[in-house]
């Protein structure tokens, strides 16, 4: 079984990258927040790796964190979710958030991902809540935490990547003032990137 590949980029879609090992290029599934946080073809990476092994087929999927990692074996472990649809998960919501969906029971942010249906986000809640790992705090966010969270969704369903996001969203997140002026001040920075 594979568990960390450590190479550099060779090449780069979402939702997948060629990660070169000495020479072997191997092609690994990942989250768009895997995707956003590795660098350009030719930069160093490393991902934990889950190899998925069916009697027709052997997948990788690769993570940035440990934490990612380990949602992502929670989810295809719930009945009816499968590794495409736990990584298109993992995708659309950050694995804290996910973990406080699933234990406050919020139908409506699990069902807002694509993908997830009310019935697939009910078994997710009833076949997760004791099993997630109690290392997670899954505490509701800061105010300034909830504004970064808010402004960072907004530019990437802009379409801007999410290395230049965060950059500029950090520069811009100590400023006072309201989430539609940090979104101006934001757009601002981006234009010059």
């Amino acid at each position: 079984m594979i568990a960390r590949l450590n190479g550099k980029v060779l090449e780069k879609h979402p939702n997948r990258v060629i990660v070169d090992v000495s020479g072997v290029g191997y092609d690994v599934q990942v989250p768009l927040s895997t995707f956003y946080g590795c660098g350009e073809p030719g930069a160093a990476i490393a991902l934990r790796i889950h190899t998925h092994v069916r009697e027709d087929q052997l997948a990788l999927y690769g993570f940035a964190t440990e934490l990612e990692l380990v949602m992502f074996e929670k989810l295809i472990a719930v009945s009816g979710i499968g590794p495409k649809l736990a990584l298109s998960v993992l995708s659309g919501i950050e694995p804290r958030d996910l973990a406080g969906a699933i234990l406050r029971n919020d139908l409506a942010r699990l069902t807002a991902i694509p993908g997830v249906g009310k019935k697939t986000a009910e078994r997710m809640c009833v076949e997760l809540r004791d099993r997630l790992p109690k290392t997670i705090d899954a505490s509701p966010a800061s105010p300034a935490d909830s504004l970064r969270e808010d402004l960072t969704s907004a530019l990437l369903n802009l379409g801007y990547h999410r290395q230049a996001i965060d950059k500029t969203v950090d520069k811009i997140v100590a400023t006072d003032g309201s989430f539609e002026d940090l979104l101006r001040l934001a757009l601002k920075g981006l234009s010059r990137v």
